[in-house]
């Protein structure tokens, strides 16, 4: 006697299909619910946007790949706190475009460095990371305290962040979203980056990580 489920193991083509089926559903059911919570879809009460320099220290840590050795997000683990501080919440990255989380840790995680080193220490460090830290296979970035920001195209990236982030943005007393950037933050972007080295930028944005949470 042949089972029903032995007619769907032996046809490749319902097989698939089936899969795929079984495969959505189970995504719908664990991912639709979060875009209803809170606590995925607002930010946590002491979220602030980048400044300009941060938003501009954070494409230059994208530009130079910091995010594939270092991690963004600490697990709910007792030796992830203890080492790292309070584990991370969705409510921190409800800004993040693109996500910073990361999934490898060649170097420590910097979900809450920033604060937890001056800015001479990481300035010596991305010269030249063992001049601090010894045993360190980090490569340094002497180049970034040489090259200088233009500040060209931070009012669009503010303006594109406004976009984004319209619908999880803090809300006024009529419960309207706030942008993130005002008119004024977007006019005065420009000069507040112009002539900064890109090592003061990276060390701005840094200094931000974990503001929110410590």
């Amino acid at each position: 006697m042949t089972n029903k489920h032995e007619k769907v193991e032996q046809n490749v083509g319902w097989f698939f299909i089936v899969t795929i089926l079984a495969i959505s559903i189970g995504g719908l059911v664990e991912i639709t619910p979060l875009f209803f919570q809170k606590e995925t879809t607002q930010p946590v009460d002491n979220l602030r946007p980048y400044t300009a320099l941060e938003m501009e220290g954070r494409d230059i840590y994208i530009r130079e790949g910091c995010n594939t050795c270092h991690s963004q997000m600490i697990r709910p683990f007792r030796a992830e706190t203890e080492r790292y501080g309070h584990y991370s919440v969705a409510g921190e990255h409800v800004w993040e475009h693109p996500f910073l989380w990361g999934s490898k840790r060649t170097g420590p995680d910097l979900a809450r460095v920033g604060g937890r080193y001056s800015d001479d220490w990481h300035r010596a460090h991305l010269i030249n990371p063992r001049d601090v830290v010894p045993e360190s296979n980090m490569p340094g970035f002497p180049w970034l305290e040489e090259n200088t920001l233009d500040g060209e195209l931070i009012a669009d990236k503010m303006e594109v962040f406004n976009m984004l982030t319209k619908n999880r943005s803090h809300k006024d007393a009529d419960g309207n979203p706030i942008p993130l950037y005002s008119a004024e933050d977007i006019k005065n972007a420009k000069a507040a980056v112009k002539g900064k080295t890109e090592m003061e930028a990276l060390i701005a944005y840094l200094q931000s990580l974990g503001h929110a949470l410590k």
